[in-house]
């Protein structure tokens, strides 16, 4: 469909309105410039739906199973919302020109987007911290089968990991990141940074697991080891001390302007008559 001058990329158009509206993945990858769909659907969808678990929206809402017919046969697509089609804009390729022309224009529509949303890395973020998460919780687990039953003794033996990667404790490095008291300096990190602690805390859990180690000393021991392996390979490929990264924005402020993101699309998703629905053009 061509564009207009109210509706540059033809994305308006494109909506398909049925009681509500809504864009279908198939043809929305074609418009991102995506000629693999299953590539399209594994790669920028399943990071998109990622993000938006992480930050508790609702997956339902914006992405939802639906079947299509391609060639003459049915086959699973996506219904995705306004929302869903930011979200994975934000997760595909800005080098494709479709791509960065889409992120610009569903980012211009947002009234809550601001600096914590303007680039794709602050919803890698929202991921990353939230794989790490569930990292912690299932090292908490192997610890504590490991032999470290008390808060106190997790508290030191956590502190170990940082101290290996940073080459400082866990209070002093709430200082260099300039972390609010009671907040984790992981919520005040760049994506690159988290995913270094991500594979820290893993690393740490599986050779705990492979070497079935135990003890207080043994388990410090491990993840100070594990946590200096992975300072020394971040030296060597960046020339940087990870302690001299530059801390990031509050990722809870981040969450939150995704949410309110989220409100005002939602606005503009509410059904709409006269528009039948076309096929996407970026032309």
């Amino acid at each position: 469909m061509e564009s207009t001058e109210t509706d540059p990329l033809g994305f308006e158009q494109a909506a398909h309105v049925n009681g509500d509206t809504f864009w279908r993945a198939r043809e929305y990858a074609e418009f991102l410039g995506y000629a693999d769909y299953s590539g399209f659907r594994g790669g920028p969808v399943e990071r998109a739906i990622a993000a938006s678990l992480r930050a508790n929206i609702p997956v339902g809402e914006n992405f939802s199973e639906v079947l299509t017919v391609v060639d003459g046969r049915e086959v699973r697509d996506l219904k995705l919302s306004r929302f869903g089609c930011f979200l994975i804009a934000m997760n595909a390729d800005s080098k494709k020109p479709q791509v960065a022309r889409v992120q610009a224009y569903l980012a211009g529509l947002a009234d809550s987007l601001d600096d914590y949303l303007s680039a794709p890395e602050q919803l890698e973020r929202i991921i990353v911290r939230g794989e790490i998460a569930d990292g912690e919780k299932s090292l908490a687990s192997t610890v504590k089968g490991a032999g470290i039953a008390t808060r106190e003794g997790y508290a030191f033996f956590q502190n170990a990991g940082y101290r290996g990667m940073y080459n400082v404790n866990l209070n002093r490095l709430r200082e260099i990141k300039r972390v609010p008291p009671g907040r984790s300096p992981l919520d005040f990190m760049h994506s690159t940074e988290l995913a270094a602690n991500l594979f820290r805390i893993t690393q740490t859990e599986a050779k705990i697991r492979n070497e079935r180690v135990s003890g207080q000393t043994r388990l410090e021991n491990t993840a100070h080891e594990v946590g200096r392996t992975v300072r020394r390979t971040m030296i060597e490929l960046s020339n940087t001390r990870p302690e001299e990264l530059a801390p990031a924005g509050d990722i809870k402020l981040v969450r939150s302007n995704l949410k309110e993101t989220h409100r005002s699309m939602k606005k503009l998703d509410r059904p709409r008559k006269g528009l039948a629905p076309g096929p996407l053009s970026v032309e």
